[in-house]
């Protein structure tokens, strides 16, 4: 508890006259270069003030077991004490229409859409409409507590009394005809391939008097007040939906349900062609944040908070599964109400990055009442000019697509396959007790559905240089580990990879990665592939690389988008149908399944994992080969890494090995081994053809992490690890290791301009 104490303020939970201090901050950038500006947006309530410095980070703070935590100061006018506010979250996500005469005017009228909701009777939640819940004035047409159809009219509500079922299609709209008062709603549970039987309800009552409301349509969510408090010019919403909406229509008159239904085709009657003041046609413009109204009237709109696109519709038959060659099957738009991908808060202090401040990591680090923050970014060197031929390539697509992961928190697996008690620490605390903070892609929405989108524009609590060891925190003994080799090296990262490409990494011969560089986009696999073929030199220090096929918002920086089709070891999988990115078009899942593997960039590639005991790795025949004599100068022994802070050992927690049919090259030296993994190490999902019952580590041959080393074009090189846990053996023995040793021997002969040659032949991997 006393950590608890520390970090949230307060007295760690015994009574008390004032409430625990809660911090939470991040960054407007991920990557600066000197003369850039970022902005820090902070929320801090029970506390007057807030302290913020700036720091150079040397390494993580990884408790008595490792080397020390070393910071290095930034002398900036914005170190010091800065006044506090409490900034909202909004959470969910909805769409927006804004206000227009053609809407504002309408006496009589009909709504219509189609759902698939999933979960009605969870609360009311809003379809569409004008509808003000704080002041019930305009219509509103809903879900109510129990499930069913619901429409508010000022005083009036008027329901189906029928439940929708979750995860089916609906038809559901409503009318009204202010001549005569009446008021007719529908919902018709739509036949499928599932359910033959299709049925429907139509309820009416009459109205004496409706207060108009000249305020934004929106869509999966209801008015509450004008303005939310954020930064922008959006409404305070609430009632957000939780399902998907298509092919909501608006018409300036009241029509019965043969009418309402001859709405929902693809063209609008002729006869009704007069009624229509919008027909909104999700399947439009899937890769933007707009929703396209396709009548005259072109009552265009916006999303807000990314609801999922590229979302099978009402009328997918299974032909097509790419969106992009039916859109018209692709016309819904799934709204959750834990969407999360923009807080919109206010800049509250702006760092102006000097002119002479080196490449490397950073933070803002936070400190109010004892409670502590930290928002971690990275220095790039001045444009056009690198500082060195060593470049240090940040995973920060990795952290994106990771940001505020609750599941390891919430699983009941963790602590099995771990074999300890989960810990946490007062920041993880905050995403329990915050849950509009947004997940991340390894979660799933309350609904059930996987979060496929995520974003760094919102406080992270797992991206920071305390707590968990993964990702960006086990990156930072990589760092410290070059920070000691004496070598000079620029840092950038993955979103500079992603809008920069090759040219990016041109000057540089050496590129290290982190711990666990999983997530990729296409431009950064194709950068990463044109530089080693023009003799880039690529040190792998990680396991799980490369792994899963990523896309970034082509509008909205730092935002990624992942979908799990098919294969893999995944937390989620995606709706049949839905393999495809929203933002690119581009096929998801695993790089394997898009033909480009991780063998056959880094040599190596995904294998097994395992959690409770990370083991050794031992020398093989190859470590003898001249080629390789270099990778052993001054490393005489046998078994490599039984040691570490990452449970114990160098190979461990997710192992790649090689394999010539994903692309290892057939010249490519497996320098050492690893063995004796416990038999919590299985197969990952994609090596398993048939269901065969070897789970024993020990006897399974296949499970292992390789340490590799080949030579490639144009004098290049790579040398790769194949595991996430090698990284934590580096600072044993305060660096005095054969770890350390042989990956400084690897650095300084790679730095070294002498040019490597690819052998004739040499004996397969």
């Amino acid at each position: 508890m006393g950590g608890v104490q520390a970090a949230l303020g307060g007295d760690g939970g015994r009574a008390s006259a004032h409430r625990m201090t809660m911090l939470m901050a991040y960054a407007d950038a991920i990557s600066v270069r000197p003369g850039d500006t970022i902005g820090f947006k902070v929320s801090c309530d029970a506390a007057e003030h807030y302290n913020a410095r700036i720091v150079r980070l040397l390494s993580p703070e990884a408790g008595p077991m490792a080397p020390p935590f070393r910071t290095e100061p930034v002398d900036t006018p914005v170190n010091g004490r800065h006044p506090a506010r409490t900034q909202p979250l909004r959470a969910g996500s909805w769409a927006m229409v804004p206000a227009h005469p053609l809407i504002g005017s309408l006496r009589s009228f009909s709504i219509a859409a189609l759902i698939w909701p999933t979960l009605p009777g969870d609360g009311r939640q809003a379809i569409a409409g004008t509808w003000s819940e704080s002041a019930c004035t305009g219509f509103g047409l809903m879900l109510n507590e129990a499930g069913e159809a619901e429409l508010r009219l000022g005083g009036t509500v008027l329901r189906s009394g029928e439940k929708l079922l979750p995860r089916k299609w609906h038809f559901v709209a409503a009318s009204y005809d202010a001549a005569t008062g009446a008021v007719v709603l529908h919902q018709d549970l739509l036949a499928d391939k599932t359910m033959t039987v299709a049925s429907s309800v139509t309820r009416q009552t009459t109205a004496s008097s409706v207060a108009s409301r000249n305020g934004a349509l929106l869509f999966a969510a209801w008015h509450v007040a004008d303005s939310d408090g954020l930064a922008g010019d959006l409404p305070m919403v609430g009632g957000c939906f939780n399902g998907k909406i298509e092919r909501p229509r608006l018409a300036n008159r009241a029509l019965d349900r043969g009418a309402l239904l001859a709405l929902m085709g693809g063209t609008i009657p002729a006869g009704l062609v007069e009624t229509i003041v919008a027909s909104w046609d999700f399947s439009r413009d899937i890769e933007t944040e707009v929703i396209r109204d396709t009548s005259p009237n072109r009552l265009n709109g916006v999303t807000v908070n990314l609801p999922a696109r590229a979302m099978i519709g009402q009328n997918w038959d299974g032909s097509e599964m790419n969106w992009r060659h039916a859109p018209h099957q692709y016309g819904a738009i799934h709204f959750h109400d834990d969407d999360m991908i923009d807080a919109r808060w206010e800049t509250d202090f702006s760092f102006a990055v000097p002119a002479d401040l080196r490449s490397g990591c950073y933070a803002a680090m936070l400190e109010a009442a004892g409670a502590q923050f930290q928002v971690a970014f990275f220095v790039r060197p001045p444009k056009g000019r690198p500082t060195a031929d060593i470049v240090y390539l940040a995973s920060s697509a990795t952290y994106t697509v990771y940001c505020n992961n609750i599941g390891r928190i919430r699983s009941v697996m963790t602590e099995a396959v771990q074999g300890r008690l989960t810990v946490i620490d007062a920041i993880d605390i905050l995403l329990l007790e915050h849950p509009e903070l947004g997940y991340s892609t390894y979660d799933r929405h309350r609904d059930g559905s996987g979060i496929c989108y995520s974003s760094r524009l919102r406080p992270a609590t797992n991206i920071r240089p305390t707590g968990r060891f993964w990702n960006y925190c086990i990156d930072l003994f990589i760092v410290d580990w070059l920070e000691r080799s004496g070598l000079a090296y620029d840092v950038i990262t993955d979103d500079d990879l992603h809008a920069e490409g090759l040219d990016l990494l041109r000057p540089y011969r050496v590129l290290v990665t982190g711990s666990h560089p999983e997530y990729e986009s296409l431009q950064m696999m194709d950068a990463l592939d044109g530089w080693m073929r023009q003799g880039g030199r690529m040190m792998y220090l990680g396991g799980n690389g490369f792994y899963w096929r990523i896309a970034y918002h082509p509008m909205r920086p730092g935002t990624i988008e992942v979908r799990r089709s098919e294969d893999g070891t995944r937390a989620w999988d995606a709706e049949v149908g839905e393999y495809y990115h929203s933002f690119t078009g581009e096929y998801g899942g695993l790089w394997r399944r898009n033909n480009r593997a991780p063998q056959a960039l880094a040599g190596v590639g995904f294998i097994s994992q395992g959690f409770d005991h990370s083991s050794y790795y031992r020398r093989t025949d190859a470590a003898h080969d001249a080629r390789t004599a270099f990778i052993f100068d001054g490393v005489a022994e046998e078994i490599l890494g039984d040691f570490g802070i990452l449970q114990g050992g160098a190979a461990g927690l997710e192992i790649d090995c090689v394999d010539p049919m994903l692309g290892t090259p057939p010249h490519a030296l497996v320098v050492a081994r690893s063995e004796n993994h416990s038999n919590t190490y299985e197969l990952v999902n994609e090596e398993v053809r048939v269901a065969h019952g070897l789970t024993d580590g020990v006897i399974n041959q296949q499970i292992h992490a390789d340490m590799v080393f080949f030579e490639t074009q144009s004098g290049g090189a790579v040398f790769s690890t194949g595991s996430i846990a090698y990284a934590g053996s580096f600072g044993h023995r305060d660096f005095a290791n054969p770890i350390a040793r042989l990956t400084w021997n690897v650095l300084r002969r790679f730095a070294d301009p002498a040019p490597f040659s690819v052998p004739r032949s040499g004996p397969p991997a």
